[in-house]
């Protein structure tokens, strides 16, 4: 794993090493092991290496024979062995055993269909000398970033934020778009960032720039489930062999290998195929409590007899790390669970250099409970439209917290205008009392919904399960879940790899019919059912907990107070509503409802803004009334 960097000017001029040097110093954390530049007119590039596979050959920037195309390269390529085999019957000849060679020659004979061919996480760019053309890409789920900056004069481009900041002189401003579409999804939907001239290519996507300044993206790849008919037993047979090799495909490395270990079924599945394998380590956390997971980890690997090591995290420890998280996510990602990757991470740094994961199997086999909402509705669901529009008028003037109230609302709402995945925190009303900008931005924006409904669009012939599911892998996966494994993870320079985020598993997982995904009341039924036999039974059916950050009950306490004292300190009172704020946690602390996520949220842009804005002019927004 590494982080890339670099610079391409549309005038005569070379990028400076020193610049190139200041954008590959902030990361540091991403490769400590070894660094690299190299440059020409108009062309600069920059390394930082963490050393994982050909650990003496491995050294970027690459090139191929003729020193005519050049990369930069982080990520892992899961059968770069197979690609490398079948370009060296086609006459290419390699001068290293790296992953990173065999892209370089995959464009050299497929040119930007190369990605096409890869099977792997990845973030990286070619210079291509002879044509004097920039190429990057990202890989078809978005595990690893990448970031852009483009003006008439410059491209700028890095695994992360602080890189393209490190440049210097761009102008940081806040892209408030960017804030009011935060508050509800809890992190900024790509392509946006929450800097007003930074852009992050979307997953499945490359990148081309001209000589000239001209650039183009496309889509190569588009994670659509269509389903197909098949006995069960079939879909059962298939993911667990597409499991099982995805698992030996992601154990390559020339380092020590471990594996994150909570109670649930998904990292449970890794651990077991792994250990089958060879010995192995596994690592989690928890929470003092009722929810603590550590439990039933140490069970589990007690069950399937691994090296294992677990920490407590306690209310001190969560929040004492968040300014070196906040710094190293670049963007505010307010799920408090990314604090607790931060922890984990750091847990398994100790041990191994390379980790592997259980994200993505619930958006690959519907594994959220909010999936099973369609079946819990459809009652409401096959009334005529006249009636459920009726029903929905009389459940709004119903007083709020009714029994049954919530249920008719969004049994009479059209999924497409309830649904925008995992987070929804503050509703538009919400909105209109907590940020202080002009209020017809507030009506004219580009909005969560209209966001989500391009990927509505595309799923009008399915149904709700899968169109769910579709909207979680184009926004919830890349924005929140990938994101924070790949910033809390990379912080520690430990590499994170995610076998259920495989192109060979999706197309097995793409056709499964929604039937099989959720039935018998349960989430990732057809996936449980293939891990009967595989992984111990008393995780089969456990219920989905992820990390559950105690944060309701901690905002009770004095830490509210102090969360409270650092949002008034921290230069955001031109987009947020002090007194709005003010009310909110006195009325979590007074015990009138929940404010938990939504201070939280608010509470992580302060301390962003604090990180990345707060020498900065003050942003000309518009005060409301």
């Amino acid at each position: 794993m590494c982080g890339i960097t670099g610079a391409m000017y549309f005038e005569d001029r070379e990028p400076s090493q020193t610049m190139l040097k200041a954008m590959t110093d902030c990361i540091v954390h991403r490769g400590p092991n070894d660094f690299g530049f190299w440059g020409e007119n108009r062309i600069g590039l920059g390394f930082r290496r963490l050393s994982v596979i050909d650990l003496k050959e491995g050294h970027q920037p690459l090139s191929n024979e003729d020193d005519t195309v050049w990369i930069v390269f982080n990520g892992e390529i899961y059968n770069y062995k197979y690609l490398r085999s079948s370009l060296q019957e086609k006459g290419h000849v390699f001068k290293t055993h790296s992953d990173t060679e065999v892209i370089v020659h995959m464009y050299e004979e497929f040119g930007e269909d190369c990605v096409k061919h890869l099977r792997g996480m990845f973030g990286f760019v070619i210079w291509d000398r002879k044509k004097k053309r920039l190429f990057g890409a990202r890989d078809h789920f978005g595990i690893k970033p990448f970031y852009y900056f483009k003006n008439s004069r410059q491209f700028l481009f890095g695994s992360e934020i602080k890189s393209l900041l490190a440049a210097g002189g761009m102008d940081r401003s806040i892209h408030t778009e960017s804030l009011l579409n935060y508050l509800t999804f809890q992190y900024v939907p790509e392509p946006d960032t929450m800097f007003r001239d930074i852009q992050k290519l979307p997953p499945g996507h490359y990148i081309s720039i001209s000589y000239d300044g001209q650039m183009e993206i496309n889509r190569y790849w588009d994670p659509m489930f269509e389903t197909e008919e098949r006995p069960f037993e079939d879909y059962v047979e298939q993911i667990r062999e597409g499991l099982k090799d995805s698992v030996i495909h992601h154990m390559q490395s020339d380092v020590e290998r471990g594996c994150f270990l909570s109670s649930g079924i998904d990292s449970t599945a890794i651990a077991t195929h792994m250990r089958s394998i060879e010995p192995i380590r596994t690592f989690s956390v928890g929470f003092e409590g009722a929810n603590n997971e550590t439990g039933i980890a140490q069970q589990t690997a007690r069950a399937l007899d691994t090296e294992h090591y677990s920490k407590i995290i306690t209310q001190k420890d969560f929040f004492d790390v968040l300014p070196k998280a906040v710094w190293h996510q670049d963007e505010p990602v307010a799920d408090p669970s990314a604090i607790a990757l931060y922890h984990v991470a750091q847990l398994a740094r100790e041990q191994v250099t390379v980790v592997l994961s259980g994200e993505g199997a619930d958006e690959l086999f519907g594994g959220y409970r909010i999936y099973n909402e369609p079946n819990s509705l459809r009652s409401l669901d096959r009334l005529p439209m006249g009636l459920k529009r009726m029903l929905h008028a009389v459940a709004r003037m119903m007083p709020q917290g009714l029994y049954g109230r919530n249920f008719v609302l969004r049994g009479t709402t059209p999924l497409e205008q309830r649904f925008l995945g995992n987070a929804k925190i503050f509703t538009e009303d919400m909105k209109s009392e907590v940020v202080r900008m002009d209020q017809e931005m507030l009506r004219s924006y580009r909005n969560p919904w209209q966001i989500a409904e391009q990927y509505y669009a595309k799923t009008r012939h399915q149904d709700p399960v899968t169109r769910m599911q579709y909207i979680d892998m184009n926004l919830w996966l890349p924005g929140d879940i990938l994101m924070k494994a790949d910033k809390m993870t990379m912080a520690h320079s430990l590499e994170l790899r995610v076998p259920f985020l495989d192109v060979e598993l999706y197309e097995v997982a793409r056709k499964i019919p929604a039937r099989y995904r959720i039935a018998e009341g349960t989430t990732k039924y057809i996936f449980r059912k293939a891990m009967e036999g595989i992984i111990p039974d008393f995780i089969l059916n456990r219920p989905k907990l992820g990390f559950p950050v105690p944060m309701r009950d901690w905002l009770k306490g004095n830490q509210g107070k102090v969360m409270l004292e650092q949002i008034e300190a921290s230069g955001i009172e031109d987009y947020i509503n002090m007194g709005t704020i003010r009310n909110m946690v006195a009325k979590h602390q007074n015990g009138q409802g929940d404010y938990a996520r939504r201070l939280w949220t608010v509470y992580m842009f302060a301390l962003w803004h604090v990180t990345y804005m707060q020498d900065l002019p003050k942003p000309s927004v518009a005060a409301a009334l």
